[in-house]
């Protein structure tokens, strides 16, 4: 792996022009390409040290797979991701188990992600064997207590299974796993999302303050506009295999830019019922286009509310919206309609 000194780049991650695609293939014997999925079509993003990028969208819209890619469990089609300046795809095996320590998972369902035949203790521990960090089993069984200190538990949960312990329990455990190897990097995908109301705060401040107390820096992978607000820095919002608008998260939230960043928003019910009632909602038209066969040209505008014909034609690319803001929307981007515009502030 590359060396590279800590803090020489204000990035930790960066995705540059990142495809995903997914054949369909029909045939018994002589297996033919019929089609392409395209779940990740040209995504380039930058997540900052010791921060929490935030990707939100529709299911399907290729925010999980983008998780993948990067914890190399899903193979790119082309593109380039380098952590730390280095690219991943030309690591050695050795550079290879080195990036792995360093780049974890969080991942949704807190009992499926973890072995129902192991104890609490051999699952933390796990990762501590396989790269040989700790050899002896006394001090795995140490570091272990340690983690689950870290993560609110009690040590003497390291002799528990799974199926004894409750869903918010079970997620602490998976945050233990992923810290077992000091990594710089988590990957949370859709951590909170199985949790109960209650618990989800639990987790979102423990997530906070092992981000803080650590250094570390998260993706976290939601759909909770809520969550995303109150725990990420900065946010990314995904459309059918592409990012359609990046902006720090206060930013995104007081003032969307991009048609379908202003639609999500307004899909977030009120908590006052009275206002709620007499709010108006701008219904999408139409459905999520197929990401097997997607519209040409900018892929959000068959259910635009302000599509020209240009945008039939021409994939848009990420335009300045202000500071540190950028939308991939002509219409309302640089030479289109500025931020403080009325039929922007419309609705949100």
């Amino acid at each position: 792996m590359t060396a590279r000194l800590p803090g020489n780049s204000e990035f930790l991650v960066e995705l540059r022009d990142l495809r995903v695609h997914f054949p369909i293939r029909k045939g018994l014997v002589f297996e033919r390409t019929i089609a392409i999925v395209k779940a990740v079509d040209g995504v380039s993003l930058s997540v900052r040290r010791g921060k929490t990028m935030g990707l939100v969208g529709e299911s399907g819209c290729g925010k999980t797979t983008i998780g993948r890619a990067i914890l190399q469990l899903q193979p790119l089609t082309a593109g380039e991701i380098r952590f730390d300046g280095a690219d991943v795809a030309q690591l050695d095996p050795p550079g290879l188990k080195q990036f792995r320590r360093r780049v974890q998972a969080v991942f949704q369902d807190p009992f499926s992600s973890l072995n129902p035949r192991m104890t609490v203790g051999q699952i933390i521990a796990e990762p501590l064997v396989v790269h040989d960090v700790l050899p002896l089993a006394g001090e795995r069984r140490r570091r272990v207590r340690q983690l689950l200190a870290l993560c609110g538990l009690p040590g003497g949960f390291a002799d528990r299974y799974p199926h004894e312990m409750s869903g918010g329990q079970r997620q602490r455990v998976g945050i233990a796993r992923a810290l077992a190897l000091n990594p710089d990097f988590i990957v949370c995908d859709e951590a909170v999302s199985a949790l109960d109301v209650s618990i989800q705060a639990q987790i979102i401040r423990l997530l906070e303050d092992l981000r803080d107390e650590l250094n570390l820096t998260y993706l976290f992978i939601g759909h909770d506009l809520s969550v995303v607000r109150h725990l990420c820095d900065d946010v990314a919002v995904m459309y059918l295999g592409r990012i359609v608008e990046v902006a720090p998260s206060d930013e995104l939230f007081s003032n969307p830019g991009h048609p379908y960043t202003r639609a999500l928003l307004e899909a977030v019910p009120t908590p006052d019922p009275d206002l709620e009632k007499g709010r108006e909602h701008e219904v999408l038209a139409g459905e999520v286009p197929s990401p097997i066969n997607p519209p040409d040209g900018c892929v959000f505008h068959p259910r635009c509310p302000i599509a020209v014909p240009a945008c039939r034609s021409r994939v848009p690319d990420l335009l300045p919206f202000g500071t540190d803001h950028e939308i991939a929307c002509p219409e309302t981007g640089a030479g289109g309609l500025s931020p403080s515009s009325p039929s922007l502030q419309q609705g949100v």
